[in-house]
């Protein structure tokens, strides 16, 4: 119909973001940033409504000459796998300015506006067609969670920010030069549909390859470029982490899906093993290093680590079953360990400490808190009937296809998180009380549940009837592995 729904799903809180500017008042600024984000997932949900399941091609797609003399457009479109963290994103960013309500109480413009800044650009990644365009939005992510971190994070806040530009930002740079090479060796041209359908020489595959792989794996992250993630996690605002670990940690995996496996195919399929070791090492590594942890928010992190490495496995088994795991794993870890930090983060504004030893008793102190908490971290142990079972099912299944010992490394690693997510869940909710004997914790509020429940639903909708999620990523997997395995051996 020519109607520019893509356009309004990014521009929507960009717009809210330059309202907010002009606004007084920190009541008014986080009514107003609540209605665009609101406004902006209400557009997603129309996306999806329209969404047609059937085909792989982009859909919605908007197409405008930007600097025609270069080959640069402004091109927005979706398909089965892009659409479904369009979606995600929407959904947390509301989510966030709930969980901001109180926690945030300096700056509050300022920060409604690095979080609303921070969903438009995160939206444009996901919806960009051409290379350029994608790099931008790609690129001006740092800098509104830089803030963020940086201005409204704990004490060791600006270690934590920067540290985090830098890692992001030398991956960045190896993409840029990654996409200067694409744009020449695939006739001067930054249209994504375009490059994904040349043949470039393995030579060239297997330099962009790596060049993309530090790229992507900083955002992940992968081992060993993983360090930053605790610290940043450690010292971000609830929001912060909510929105780092739900949707910046899938744009790694996200430029796997859109760059690696179309562009480089041949290279994709040789460096696969690699790929898989390198999945394997952050699934165990990252679950011992979450099993040595007393801080609940660097258990989460590392946890992160860990559950990521799933979806690279997934992705890089190359098959059906792994790829649509993968990606429903990306999608399931952005529901659960959002979660989980907003959980963090609640409890933490009631007692102010983090420290595990410090909790116990909180299922007598706050019954519905902890009934929630048991529900994600069941979900977070892959239980089955909890979204990330379906996930992490269909992983280990394409991963054993795949390799034998990849598989078995991605059992353990599932062992392992039971048991650091057991044990930590023993010692918060169940345990002898502690902080909970000082002083009375209050139990979640109607703002609280409003942004705890949604979350809920989606563990158990997945979980329990995974179909409609699938449905929208399985014809362009399906298209995405034909033009693997045709590309990459050469057909």
């Amino acid at each position: 119909m020519g109607f520019p729904l893509l356009s309004l799903i990014v521009f929507v809180p960009a717009a809210g973001a330059a309202v907010l500017m002009l606004m007084r008042g920190d009541d008014a600024v986080r009514w107003t940033a609540l209605g665009f984000t609101l406004l902006d997932f209400a557009l997603t949900i129309a996306m999806l409504t329209g969404f047609d399941t059937a085909t792989h091609e982009m859909q919605f797609t908007e197409i405008r000459p930007w600097v025609p003399a270069l080959g640069i457009t402004y091109a927005l479109g979706v398909d089965g796998i892009s659409a479904l963290f369009v979606f995600l994103t929407a959904l947390l960013g509301w989510i966030c300015v709930l969980a901001s309500w109180v926690a945030i109480d300096r700056k509050v413009k300022a920060f409604m506006v690095s979080l609303l800044s921070m969903q438009a650009l995160m939206l444009g990644v996901f919806s960009a067609l051409d290379l350029f365009l994608f790099y931008v939005f790609w690129e001006a992510m740092l800098i509104p969670m830089y803030l963020i971190i940086g201005i409204w994070g704990g004490e060791g806040r600006v270690y934590a920010a920067v540290k985090f530009f830098l890692y992001t930002l030398a991956g960045s740079l190896l993409f840029l030069i990654g996409v200067i090479v694409l744009y020449f060796q695939g006739g001067k041209t930054f249209d994504i549909l375009i490059l994904t359908a040349q043949d470039l020489p393995f030579p060239v595959q297997s330099w962009l390859f790596f060049a993309f792989l530090i790229a992507f794996a900083v955002k992940v992250p992968m081992v060993p470029v993983h360090t930053w993630l605790p610290d940043a996690h450690v010292q971000a605002p609830t929001a912060g982490s909510i929105i780092l670990a739900g949707v910046l940690l899938k744009m790694g995996a996200y430029g796997f899906l859109r760059f690696s496996l179309p562009m480089l195919p041949e290279a994709s399929m040789y460096y696969s093993t690699l790929m898989l070791a390198l999945s394997a090492l952050a699934i165990v590594y990252g679950g011992l290093l979450a099993l040595a942890q007393d801080d609940l928010k660097k258990l989460v992190a590392y946890s992160s680590i860990s559950h990521m490495g799933f979806v690279t496995l997934g992705i890089f088994a190359l098959n059906l079953r792994g790829l649509e795991g993968g990606i429903l794993q990306m999608f399931n870890h952005g529901v659960t360990t959002g979660a989980l930090f907003l959980l963090v983060g609640l409890i933490y504004e009631r007692t102010h400490t983090r420290s595990i030893a410090d909790y116990g008793g909180l299922m007598k102190a706050a019954p519905v808190y902890t009934v929630f908490l048991a529900l994600f971290t069941l979900s977070s142990m892959a239980l089955p009937g909890t979204n990330s079972f379906v996930g992490e099912l269909l992983v280990l299944s394409g991963g054993f296809a795949a390799n034998l010992a990849a598989g078995a490394a991605a059992v353990l690693g599932a062992l392992l998180g039971a048991a650091y997510l057991l044990g930590m869940y023993g010692k918060v909710a169940l345990g002898p009380a502690k902080v909970t004997a000082r002083f009375k914790i209050r139990d979640v509020s109607a703002r609280e549940m409003a942004a705890i429940l949604p979350l809920a639903v989606f563990v158990l909708w997945v979980g329990l009837y995974p179909k409609p999620f699938l449905d929208i990523i399985d014809v362009s997997v399906k298209h995405l592995l034909v033009h693997v395995h045709g590309k990459g051996s050469g057909q």
